[in-house]
């Protein structure tokens, strides 16, 4: 049976925007993360295995992207918002990638989605060698909206 390819690279994004709407806010925080031009394929929470990381997503624009992300949008004005991502890699198998966003601070992200790839890694019995974090937060402006934005495109 044929199967799609598998990508072998992958990065982490993560930034905050605020827009009129919702929609718009969520474009400008993809377009601030540099996937904006992108047509975004949500995945799931597995990191192919020898998949390298890069610093900078390498992809034309209209290009599909396989995707995983964590987003959240507020029009409640001083509210903070935060969205984290992470991959937790296993050398010489495969990784997990997690997503969270909540009304939080950037720092709280973090530790949930520590807590989440270590279980799991536990979940799978495997040990995690290197956990990657990328996470943003940011403050509803007043008479707007705002949404938070963290991912893991893949690719190539």
């Amino acid at each position: 049976m044929p199967s799609l390819p598998v990508p072998g690279n992958y990065t982490l994004v993560a930034a905050g925007a605020a827009g009129k709407t919702r929609l718009t806010a969520f474009d400008k925080a993809l377009l601030a993360s540099g996937v904006g031009n992108l047509n975004l394929v949500r995945v799931s929470s597995i990191l192919p295995p020898g998949a390298i990381y890069q610093e900078k997503i390498d992809l034309s624009p209209g290009s599909l992207c396989p995707i995983a992300y964590g987003s959240i949008t507020s029009g409640l004005a001083g509210q903070k918002i935060a969205a984290c991502v992470g991959a937790g890699l296993r050398q010489g198998s495969f990784g997990m990638i997690m997503e969270f966003s909540g009304e939080c601070e950037r720092e709280e992200a973090e530790t949930v989605i520590r807590a989440m790839l270590e279980e799991a890694f536990a979940n799978r019995a495997l040990p995690l060698d290197e956990v990657r974090v990328k996470s943003v937060e940011i403050v509803v402006p007043e008479g707007l909206v705002a949404c938070a934005f963290a991912a893991v495109p893949l690719w190539g």
